[in-house]
């Protein structure tokens, strides 16, 4: 079906219909975090650079040509449906009007001027035909994706609200600051432009300071290694939980995604709630650790388990994992399972975490085997990731959000960005070791995770149905990076008993996703058949943030309740620093 006449095409930022109305509005801070995360694109794509994806391989356009070239009759027919719009457009007789959500043309001045009108509405005509010519090839899957991709980049950079002069906010800023603003909007192009990822601003280098307004649940560094610190958590409650809680934070980006400032953050309300917390905080590699491999990682993880058992007494402990660290965790409970240690964690929980890649949505489609030889010999030359790359194919994915919205504030309004912690994450960049890159390609690419062997950790072959481990898995109903049905799949592939819960909000605002917010809901519900819609069918729906659900599902699995301690580390290992520790200041 072709988008309606009053919807502009679909694009990274207009996403397909069926969008839940709790996604945050388009060309907000909220809607350009739910798109700061993501897995197989950063696989290929952060290695060769976003330009690259913006040309369809050859194949793909050929297809795509000869599918619309053998339907002449369409092309004549969309042809003509175009110069007609254009004709009424021309005339001000045309009805066309962007989407309800579509940010860009909010000012008035869209409507009332003649000119800009017929602007806006000449660029909605030839976005509504892109979009529909698309859907005339019917292409398979990942040939759709591409092209739309490439061809939505285009319509979006395109659109009038983009040119300066032509916009009307551009316009009254210039004249409500008599010229400042465009000096101040042409400084900013040109600081933005001078370093990688050169891409505009989303939030400003001092909006906030790690270890003070971000990343300052109290704490201590109890354990370090070369790949990885781990923080102790100081107890807030006479009592806590026998079993302690490991969070496995993801290898991209700063683990403070998990504790956030205070109030939004996942640390601070386990702590709260009587949960002993320990987290990974993972060092920022460079050329020297290009050997570091799932491995590497997975070793980390189980050096971490040593130590909190060292720590706390507790033979057990309870995971929680997010993204990409889920993988890892994954992997090692195989290991454990394959080495008869499973008896080593109680629980484990999976946030945004894609274990099975066989569809998990525009980006996994994107790649090629060209592309990812390519990506692969691309960072074993250099060592690792660049996160600065990673950030600039970030941006590019859903370019009206994260481009062209910063675009029209910074540069042509010359207006500094919004503060806001989850960008300000999202900016704090980490590389990814060479090795490392390549393993993750290899479990995304090849799905290597759904077939029992075909996949290792530490020697032993991965065979996810030998986890019986209860698990909890969770993800984002808007989530386009990692999406729910992708997530959901994780509970036919483990073994264990499986509790889903389907947030509202995507990737990152899922996650982070505090008690408090009325908008805030979750689904649930008491079994996981083996089809995603069907458990959609039957969940229930929950007011409020799922983390108190999380606390409670824990708790049960978490021994009973022991006098807190008043010391953080102990039994040898020694506080080494205070929180958050020293890795993550690393750049």
């Amino acid at each position: 079906m072709a988008q309606p006449a009053t919807e502009p095409a679909r694009s990274a930022s207009t996403p397909p219909p069926g969008r839940p109305d709790a996604a945050p509005a388009a060309g907000t801070p909220e809607e350009a975090a739910e798109a700061a995360m993501g897995l197989d694109m950063l696989l290929v794509d952060a290695a060769r650079g976003p330009l690259r994806r913006m040309v369809p391989p050859a194949g793909t356009a050929l297809r795509f040509g000869s599918a619309l070239v053998r339907r002449p009759d369409v092309l004549a027919r969309r042809g003509g449906e175009l110069v007609r719009e254009l004709g009424k457009v021309v005339v001000g007789r045309s009805e066309l009007e962007p989407g309800k959500k579509d940010k860009r043309f909010a000012d008035p001045a869209w409507r009332g001027n003649p000119l800009l009108k017929r602007s806006m509405q000449a660029h909605l005509a030839t976005a509504r035909l892109a979009w529909e010519l698309i859907e005339d090839a019917d292409l398979d899957w990942q040939d759709d994706e591409r092209i739309r991709f490439t061809a939505t980049n285009l319509v979006d950079a395109l659109a009038p609200s983009n040119v300066p002069g032509l916009n009307p906010v551009s316009l009254k800023a210039v004249i409500d600051t008599g010229g400042a603003s465009a000096i101040k909007g042409l400084r900013r192009l040109i600081r933005d432009l001078a370093s990688p990822p050169r891409v505009p601003t989303m939030v400003e280098p001092d909006a906030f300071t790690v270890g003070e307004d971000l990343a300052s649940t109290p704490g201590a560094v109890v354990f370090r290694t070369e790949v990885f610190e781990l923080i102790q958590y100081r107890p807030t409650t006479e009592t806590v939980r026998s079993l302690p809680l490991l969070m496995v934070p993801p290898t991209i980006n700063k683990y403070y995604v998990a504790d956030m400032a205070p109030g939004r953050s996942i640390v601070e309300h386990y702590v709260s709630a009587g949960q002993q917390v320990f987290m990974m905080s993972w060092r920022n590699p460079d050329q020297r650790h290009a050997d570091w491999d799932l491995d590497t990682y997975g070793q980390a993880v189980l050096d971490a388990m040593d130590a909190m058992e060292q720590v706390t007494g507790s033979e057990q402990v309870a995971v929680q994992s997010i993204c990409s660290g889920g993988i890892i965790t994954a992997m090692v409970l195989a290991h454990l399972a394959a080495t008869g240690r499973q008896d080593r964690v109680a629980a484990a929980s999976y946030a945004v975490t894609v274990l099975d890649w066989s569809r998990a949505g525009t980006i996994s489609a994107l790649m090629d085997e060209d592309a990812v030889r390519a990506a692969t010999e691309k960072s074993r030359k250099k060592g690792y990731l660049d996160g600065a790359q990673l950030a600039e194919v970030f941006a590019w994915l859903r370019p009206n959000d994260l481009v062209w919205n910063y675009w029209v504030n910074n540069y042509l309004q010359g207006k500094p960005p919004p503060n806001f912690d989850i960008l300000y994450w999202n900016a704090d960049t980490t590389r990814m070791a060479a090795a490392l890159h390549r393993d993750f390609i290899d479990v995304a690419v090849g799905n290597t995770l759904t077939e029992p062997g075909k996949a290792t950790m530490l020697g032993t072959p991965v065979d996810l149905s030998k986890v019986t481990v209860d698990s909890y898995i969770t993800a984002g109903i808007a989530d386009h990076i990692c999406p729910w049905q992708s997530c959901y799949r994780s509970t036919q592939l483990l073994g264990g008993q499986s509790r889903f819960v389907l947030s509202t909000n995507g990737h990152i605002a899922s996650l982070v996703n505090p008690p408090g917010n009325p908008k805030s809901t979750f689904q649930v519900a008491k079994s996981t058949p083996p089809d995603p819609d069907r458990w959609l069918a039957q969940a229930e729906t929950v007011k409020g943030s799922w983390w108190p659900d999380f606390m409670s599902w824990l708790g049960e699995r978490s021994g009973e309740d022991v006098p807190a301690p008043r010391e953080l580390g102990g039994n040898g290992l020694e506080v080494l620093a205070e929180a958050p520790g020293t890795y993550v200041f690393d750049k």
